[in-house]
Formats: structure tokens, sequence, C-alpha cells
């Protein structure tokens, strides 16, 4: 992890701690600041190194009068707002998903806007904003954006309240649009690329995995580690230097399912597959096999760090020791 230029006395609210970003995000966030500057939050429990790190509390972000009080009475500085119905879920209860996905965001901006102490706020979107009509590979930062799932739709119209809210009342709200995400410590939670965690546990645990996304899917990927850099680098850039108020691009290792499968056998030789695509199958086609983020790297220097070998080594080997009776 790189060493940030950082208002060490901010305090920080992390809604949705308990998920695969804001696990792994809260307890560096911990070490950057201290223990007791980052209030972590979340509707269920949160996982012993959360609970133990630092402050946590049950909160609801769906509850306004809560959530303002929360924040007023921590004296929070910067808001990272990862709560979400994800795509495969949000398929299943799509007036749900959409009701929670936007009431949650439109609550933080507008008590971003309210509270003055709240200085910066983080949101993520995702490459679901696009959809078959926008450009497949080196998917540009300004593309046609006709997502055909909730999810999709939910994100779109998330990133012009953000936009909006910045330009009309000031608030600095900055986003990422996630490439699928690839983490050892915690397990699939209802994503269209949770096939690229699930095979790793599967590999582990039974030696064989039935893939619901067909072989030859090409998806852009990042490791954790570099998404939980490139989030918090993006939050200590010089406001001035942002130049997107809707959301970054940002890209990563565009694999398959195969080249996966291929890297594992590597290590685990008797490792099978079997694929079985289901309706994440069209999801997946909609999405882009590849995105363009040179302009994450030129305003606030985005790096990726892991590729495919060096990633898959560092999951084999942790959940390996995570799942040791």
């Amino acid at each position: 992890m790189q060493t940030f230029n950082l208002h060490f006395m901010d305090n920080i609210m992390v809604i949705g701690a308990a998920g695969q970003i804001g696990s792994e995000l809260v307890v560096e966030l911990r070490n950057i600041y201290g223990n007791e500057h980052v209030f972590a939050t979340d509707i269920k429990q949160a996982p012993p190194d959360i609970l133990e790190g630092g402050p946590f509390q049950i909160l609801d972000v769906m509850d306004d009068k809560q959530l303002i009080h929360f924040i007023i009475r921590n004296k929070i500085n910067q808001i990272y707002h990862l709560a979400a119905v994800l795509s495969s879920n949000a398929e299943k209860l799509p007036t749900q998903a959409w009701k929670i996905n936007m009431d949650s965001l439109m609550n933080i901006l507008e008590v971003a806007k309210m509270v003055d102490e709240v200085k910066k706020v983080f949101w993520p979107s995702s490459i679901a904003v696009f959809g078959p009509t926008t450009p497949r590979t080196g998917t540009p930062q300004l593309a046609v954006m006709e997502p055909i799932t909730v999810y999709g739709i939910s994100k779109l119209a998330g990133e012009r309240w953000c936009d909006y809210y910045y330009n009309k009342y000031g608030v600095d709200v900055r986003s990422l649009r996630y490439p699928g995400l690839i983490s050892y410590k915690t397990e699939a939670g209802g994503g269209t690329t949770d096939y690229a965690v699930e095979i790793f546990y599967e590999a582990i645990r039974h030696g064989n995995y039935e893939c619901f996304l067909s072989e030859g899917t090409t998806l852009p990927m990042l490791f954790m580690p570099d998404a939980i850099n490139a989030t918090i680098k993006l939050m200590e850039t010089e406001r001035s230097r942002l130049t997107i108020r809707s959301s970054y691009n940002l890209g990563g290792m565009s694999i398959t399912p195969d080249q996966l499968y291929q890297e594992i056998r590597r290590y685990i030789p008797g490792f099978t597959i079997r694929y079985n695509p289901d309706f994440r199958q069209a999801i997946a086609d909609s999405w882009p096999q590849s995105v363009d983020d040179t302009i994450a790297k030129a305003d606030w220097g985005f790096e990726q760090t892991y590729d495919l070998g060096k990633m898959a080594e560092i999951m084999l080997t942790e959940i390996e020791n995570k799942l040791k009776p």
C-alpha cells in the first residue's frame, strides 16, 4: 500500500463495512488514520477484526434520521458508502434493489449537502453501467450507456446524481467504476463476477467447480489490494485535479474463466471445471471485455500492480490458510 498525504484528524465513516470491499477498506483506513478515527457500520455484524479493531455500530443507511445523528455525533468528515444490492441478487428483487441502492445514496448526498463537516464522499459505481450498445473493448470513459440490469440502471442513475450534487451543491463526491473484484477475505456476495472468487474456494475445498459463465467470457477484473489502493488514492487526491464527477473508469486484467482455471491447475493439477451458464451469462455478455482507464491514470495516478499469476498465487495461499481447521 502506498503512502498518502492525509488529514490525520479526519473522522471516517464506512457504510457496508462487513461487505467484500468494506471489510478490507476499513482495515487499511485504520492502518493509515488510526483505529479510533475510522467508524465502521453495517446492518449486519462485522468480522472480528473489524469489531475488535475500532468503533463499529449496527446502522441502517436507509434510516436518514439515525444516519445524520451518527454523523453529527461522531464528527464525521469523510463517508465511504459501500452498501448495495449487487447485480445477480438485484435481478431477483428488482424494485427492492432499486429502492435500496438509490434511496441510500440519496440519503448520503443529502446529509453531505447539509452537514458542513462532511468534506468528501466516496460511492462505488461499476462496469455494469455499460450495456450491449457500448464498445466492448477499450470501453472509453465517455460512452453510450444502456445497461440491461437493475444494478446497472441504479449505478448509472447514481452517477448522474453524484455529478449533479457536485455541480449544484458543491458536494465533493468521488466514484470509481469497479470491474470484477477478486478477494480471499470474503466469499462471493451476489455479483456476476463472483465465479472469480468461488473458483478458488471450490478448487481447494472440492477439487472441482461448476462455473455459471462460459469458458471464454472475458471480463475485466481487479485484485482487491489494487482496488483498495485506488479507492483511497482517489479520495486523497487534491480536489482541483479531478476532472470526472460521475465515476472514473477503472481497468484491470481482462481474463476468462478458462484462463483462471488453467492458472489454478498450475498449483492443483487435478482440479476440474464444468461450464453451466445461467442467467448471469447474459449480464456478463452486456459488459465490457476491457476498459480504458487513461483518465484515472492521468488525473490521480491509478496503478495496477497485480497480474493474473501473482493474484492467483496469493489467493490460493491465503484461502488454504483460511480454511485450515
